[in-house]
């Protein structure tokens, strides 16, 4: 069975010719020649293998085998054309690629980010959030148009950085402190702060084990402020079940990391404006 699908250009010179009653004011209608005009309806002619229109009569009108044909005609014009207003107005401005760290992304992004979506909805904003070396290896590799990441001091194609103060963190209520091997609850392996943790423990001959292990800083937060460990986290994100270790647990003295912003070049204004608010977030 051979299927045949409707031209709508053919369609709409057969609606016209029937709205209109002759071919020479459906031919005004649709800016075309007579002729050609006259030429589609020939080819719908031939297409269904049937006459539409009446041509003896002096108002060209449809016959039976046209009327039928008429409403679908109609309706297919019409989902035609609902079709075309819905794709014009999705269509996007492109994409932007946003980069962020886990912890920063859950506390302070948020509102940012539902500003920025509702101001321009035609953007298509794509973010993700995870560890910094992996951030970093994605933005190098050309994943991300604007990043935002913790690293070890400052790089030299990175726009501005912000201090990131470190802390030593134990459970206010089960402090795991003095514990031998020291219990620690990480980010997994490749973290930022698991790396400055370990290693500062390394050097400083510190017997640990992990006992806890996640990516999501909110089960960090939460397994050290049930007593499961000490970790290494931002001042920023200690919490009332926290406490702080200072110089007299002899704890190792940790440098703070930095919050760098990085964009590529040729960011359209929407991607401007994103690095602009990001720059003034974090310069509070």
């Amino acid at each position: 069975m051979v299927m045949w699908m409707f031209d709508p250009v053919l369609l709409r010179s057969f609606v016209a010719v029937v709205d209109c009653g002759n071919f020479t004011r459906a031919a005004e209608r649709l800016h075309l020649t007579q002729s050609t005009v006259s030429q589609q309806i020939r080819r719908l002619e031939d297409a269904v293998a049937c006459q539409l229109l009446d041509r003896d009569q002096r108002r060209v009108v449809a016959t039976a085998e046209g009327e039928r044909l008429l409403a679908y005609a109609r309706r297919i014009l019409a989902l035609h054309e609902e079709a075309a207003e819905v794709l014009i107005s999705q269509q996007s401005d492109g994409v932007l690629r946003l980069g962020v760290p886990e912890d920063f992304a859950a506390e302070r992004l948020m509102p940012l980010l539902s500003s920025f979506v509702q101001a321009y909805p035609r953007v298509r904003l794509e973010v993700t959030s995870g560890l910094g070396p992996e951030l970093q290896r994605q933005y190098r590799a050309g994943e991300f148009d604007v990043l935002l990441v913790k690293q070890m001091g400052d790089s030299a194609d990175c726009l501005a950085s912000w201090p990131e103060p470190l802390c030593w963190v134990d459970s206010r209520t089960t402090p795991s402190v003095g514990r031998d091997p020291l219990p620690l609850v990480a980010f997994p392996v490749g973290g930022l702060y698991r790396n400055e943790m370990l290693q500062h423990l390394e050097v400083g001959g510190w017997r640990w084990r992990i006992s806890y292990s996640s990516a999501s800083l909110a089960s960090v937060c939460s397994a050290v402020a049930a007593g499961l460990g000490v970790s290494l986290l931002p001042r920023r994100v200690v919490q009332p079940g926290h406490m702080e270790l200072g110089p007299d647990s002899g704890l190792p003295e940790v440098q703070g990391v930095r919050l760098a912003l990085y964009a590529r070049h040729g960011l359209s204004a929407a991607g401007q404006c994103l690095q602009a608010q990001l720059f003034e977030l974090c310069a509070k």
